[in-house]
């Protein structure tokens, strides 16, 4: 097992997000890039997590694994460099089908610090799923090469698209969740799924600590923690306002020539400080 300081960080890390998903429920916003990444931070997140899709469009590509894994590692490193948090790094679906690629994409995000991963269970935007028996071999996969890499403790969060994609309903969830625990998964992500009744009755019966996605207009945190989930995120919420954002004040820079969607910005002090180097 590795001691290089490096992964002896990340394991400071791992340990952390585990201690935060333990101890209650966990608020995970967004980041999509380095400059994200410290902005959560400094408002003050315990931990980042990723989103594909914002990390997508920042690297000039659309959402739905269009990335390689080269590149999804690189924005992983950024990321995980620009903060000292720990860093769960949505990995999509592993960068190719099989558990050998899982494995590879694992490793590889490892040595870029990333202290959790999610890995979702779609072959493609839409689906179909894979087959939970050889999802699990795919987190199976990851588990066993973080723990070659050296971090035995990385969190390993197992998506499953059944609810975003309606490819099923709440005993499939079960039965992915089963199966999932079983190949040393660590939590449950179930995007798509904000009926808080359904939730709560997943909470209860899940091996796996669950994760919600928020989204606006849907339930609240506070809602979502009285169901029983453990982990809420955001997945592009973030990264979609700070584009609206700007989209806006070119609009209105380009168009009236006035500057009032400027109001209210971080100055370029306090953003320049978020920085090490």
């Amino acid at each position: 097992m590795s001691t290089t300081p490096a992964i002896s960080v990340t394991r400071g890390r791992a340990l952390r997000l585990r201690e935060l998903i333990a101890d209650g429920v966990l608020v995970l916003p967004n980041a999509w890039d380095a400059g994200s990444a410290a902005v959560i931070a400094s408002a003050g997140a315990r931990a980042v997590a990723t989103t594909s899709g914002g990390v997508s469009w920042s690297l000039g590509h659309g959402d739905g694994q269009r990335l390689d894994r080269a590149a999804a590692v690189e924005a992983a490193r950024r990321i995980a460099a620009a903060v000292d948090l720990p860093v769960t790094v949505d990995a999509e679906g592993g960068y190719g089908p099989g558990p050998a690629d899982v494995a590879r994409t694992v490793a590889a995000l490892v040595d870029a610090g990333a202290a959790g991963v999610n890995l979702e269970d779609s072959a493609a935007v839409g689906g179909p799923l894979f087959p939970v028996a050889e999802q699990a071999e795919r987190l199976r996969a990851a588990r066993t090469a973080a723990a070659d890499a050296g971090l035995p403790e990385l969190v390993v969060n197992a998506r499953t698209d059944v609810f975003l994609f309606g490819l099923g309903g709440l005993d499939d969830v079960l039965a992915r969740a089963e199966a999932y625990a079983g190949a040393g998964a660590d939590g449950l992500f179930v995007p798509g799924l904000l009926d808080l009744d359904a939730l709560a009755d997943l909470c209860a019966r899940s091996p796996l600590p669950v994760n919600a996605m928020a989204v606006a207009g849907g339930p609240g945190v506070a809602e979502l923690a009285a169901a029983g989930v453990r982990r809420v995120s955001v997945g592009t919420g973030l990264a979609q306002l700070a584009y609206t954002a700007a989209r806006r004040a070119a609009a209105e820079l380009l168009g009236a020539g006035t500057l009032t969607e400027f109001d209210g910005s971080l100055g370029f002090g306090e953003l320049n400080g978020l920085y090490r180097g």
